[in-house]
């Protein structure tokens, strides 16, 4: 027996524009979550770059300064002491982990922000499209809070439906 389907069935609900607007809120509520598990993973690791560096270039300036003071034996050791603490600093200076700790924890709130907001829109009966352009919103402030930035200038993002 032979069917005449053009195409696979398409379900009904998918062609309601509240259906479409609740799919891309959960889409943008699972955007989100990834994107905020992921900030506080990049936090936790700049945290841990932060005290490797600092931690051992404070320790082997101090010990290297106390070894060239204590004998003239120990300033060649204390002097390569000293080169891999101040390149510790360095390191430390350059990659600049504490500034990026904080920026991924703003990141981490925002995002929060976005899921809980998309969360509250979702468990509203009715999705009208004002819903995801205020959620799209606080994602475009999510984006910017890795830079530090308030939300971009400009005209908010296009709301689809309108």
């Amino acid at each position: 027996m032979a069917t005449t389907s053009a195409g696979p069935p398409v379900s009904p609900s998918w062609n309601e524009p509240s259906d479409r607007l609740r799919a891309e809120l959960e889409r943008l509520c699972d955007e989100a979550m990834r994107q905020k598990d992921l900030a506080h993973r990049r936090a936790d690791f700049w945290v841990k770059v932060d005290i490797a560096l600092g931690f051992p270039a404070a320790l082997l300036a101090g010990v290297s300064g106390a070894a060239g003071l204590a004998s003239v034996d120990a300033r060649i050791p204390a002097a390569l002491m000293a080169l891999i603490a101040a390149g510790c600093a360095a390191g430390a200076g350059f990659l600049r982990g504490d500034s990026r700790r904080v920026a991924n924890k703003r990141a981490r709130q925002a995002w929060a922000s976005v899921e809980a907001a998309a969360r509250m829109k979702l468990a509203k009966d009715r999705v009208v499209p004002e819903d995801l352009g205020e959620v799209l919103e606080s994602r475009q402030v999510a984006l910017a809070a890795y830079e530090g930035e308030e939300s971009p200038p400009g005209p908010s993002p296009a709301i689809p439906g309108r």
